[in-house]
């Protein structure tokens, strides 16, 4: 036999074709994953802008309504009890009218809530408006956390889903801007209107994207649509991994069904260790508020202004926060793709304690311009910690660990905790800093974050490189904590 006929019958042409066939598939998947992830998390930049622009807009809103101290109050606060409702509903309509539905509904309810917080021309309609807004705050951040974490490959996950807080950040510290450019260039008693009508902008942005998004293939599945799942997953994976994620994907759903596992609630009652992750859940929400962030982002012009550090110290403040807050967002994406989660959880609570025993000390010092730049440095360390590690984390973690027959409600369960406990923060702050003083307040948030690093450690499972079914099936086997589980370093 000749040399020639000993050839392979494959030139190495088709082989090299078929490699690059394999690659332009995978960066269509990922384009499509970048395009899914950008539109859907335009709900976090809404939930950053709404929950940031009300301190810039509420000394002119004050004036231009004549509004009382209750009226104020209930003004800021109206938005977290919307959020309180939505955040319970949005898990629930989530599980009914799908992920993309539901972040539908909330688009609608964040232009309307913009558009009528602008033109409001009493208490009583901004009020209304301001529900609305906080209705659709609390919805999307239950839905598009899950929304992002059913739509990704494991190994992109992490990333994909934290970028929805990457964006809640941003559109913080874009209210902040926002708010200071055009109370620079506008004096009018009116100001506050644009301050609150820019976030139509997103909104409408958000509403012409999602009809060019899918549901979730997860959703799919559970609702007996296995070719929609198909489909979807052909687009966001390459042609293998599609395959074998739609077999997992459609036995857990043919299970579910099969087990009659439709009702969240009965599931529950039936299954500890759903229980469990119930519980865990909503003890990463609790601990997530118990950190004091919403005291320093409410709260921190006054407590600098009581150390002396002047009024212009506000303005500062605030963009700063908004900077650290995006530092240290990206930051922990990046660590995200190289350190589990359960060892950024600990550092993170750690750093948190550290800080507010930091800051309890500073008030111990006479007044004095080190005094309040300390107190200062203390605060945005603290903020650093909770967007690198725990910000991030809570609402990774709360997509990851619930099964798909109770994700929707599980996950609105916890994240009303969320809502419920900043609120509680924001009210009881400046009643602690009165009754107890601005040391032994900080050194009581200190104490509850030690208290969380031991709750971090023993009872938060890891999640990483893990699909959802896997811990799914890990959580049924091994129990909630998922301690025997053999984590995994991809």
């Amino acid at each position: 036999m000749s040399d020639l006929a000993k050839e392979p019958a494959t030139p190495p042409a088709v082989g090299e074709q078929a490699d690059d066939r394999k690659a332009r598939a995978t960066a269509r998947a990922r384009g499509h994953l970048v395009k899914l992830t950008i539109i859907s998390s335009l709900g976090g930049l809404l939930f950053g802008y709404d929950t940031g622009v009300i301190a810039g807009a509420l000394p002119f809103l004050t004036k231009d309504l004549e509004l009382s101290n209750l009226q104020v109050a209930t003004v800021v606060s109206s938005l977290l009890l919307g959020a309180m409702a939505g955040s319970l509903a949005g898990g629930t309509m989530s599980d009914i009218l799908g992920r993309k539905s539901n972040l539908t509904v909330c688009g609608v309810l964040f232009l309307l809530g913009a558009v009528a917080s602008a033109l409001a021309p009493t208490y009583a309609l901004m009020l209304v408006a301001r529900v609305a807004l906080g209705f659709a705050v609390g919805s999307a951040s239950t839905t598009v956390p899950v929304y992002l974490a059913e739509l990704a490959p494991k190994s992109r996950r992490g990333r994909m889903v934290t970028i929805n807080e990457l964006m809640i950040v941003t559109g913080q510290l874009l209210a902040y801007v926002i708010n200071a450019v055009i109370s620079s260039f506008s004096g009018g008693h009116d100001v506050w209107r644009w301050m609150l009508g820019v976030a139509a902008v997103p909104a409408v942005a958000l509403l012409i994207g999602l009809p060019f998004l899918p549901d979730s293939p997860r959703w799919y599945a559970l609702k007996g649509r296995p070719a929609d799942a198909r489909r979807v997953l052909a687009v966001t994976r390459p042609r293998g991994e599609a395959a074998e994620e739609f077999e997992a994907i459609a036995a857990h759903a043919q299970r579910d069904t099969a087990e009659n596992r439709a009702a969240a609630l009965q599931d529950l009652r039936s299954f500890a260790w759903m229980r469990g992750l119930l519980w865990i859940g909503i003890g990463l929400a609790v601990g997530s508020q118990l950190t004091g962030i919403a005291a320093v982002i409410y709260y921190a012009p006054t407590i600098l202004e009581s150390t002396g550090l002047g009024t212009h110290a506000s303005l500062i403040l605030s963009v700063a926060i908004g900077l650290i807050g995006i530092i240290g967002t990206v930051l922990g994406i990046y660590l995200l793709g190289h350190v589990n989660r359960k060892p950024m959880l600990v550092v993170g609570f750690g750093g948190i304690a550290a800080s507010h025993l930091l800051s309890g000390l500073f008030f111990l010092l006479e007044p004095s311009t080190f005094r309040s730049v300390a107190i200062l440095g203390a605060m945005l360390l603290m903020v650093f910690f909770q967007q690198t590690c725990i910000g991030i984390l809570c609402w990774l973690l709360l997509s990851e660990i619930f099964p798909l027959s109770i994700r929707g409600f599980a996950a609105g369960t916890a994240v009303f905790a969320v809502w419920t406990f900043n609120t509680a923060v924001s009210f009881v702050f400046p009643l602690l800093v009165g009754a107890l003083g601005s040391t032994w307040t900080f050194l009581l948030f200190a104490a509850f974050n030690v208290g969380s690093v031991v709750f971090a450690a023993t009872c938060c499972p890891e999640t990483r490189g893990r699909s959802l079914e896997e811990l799914e099936d890990g959580f049924k086997v091994h129990g909630a904590t998922g301690r025997r589980i053999q984590t995994s370093a991809a």
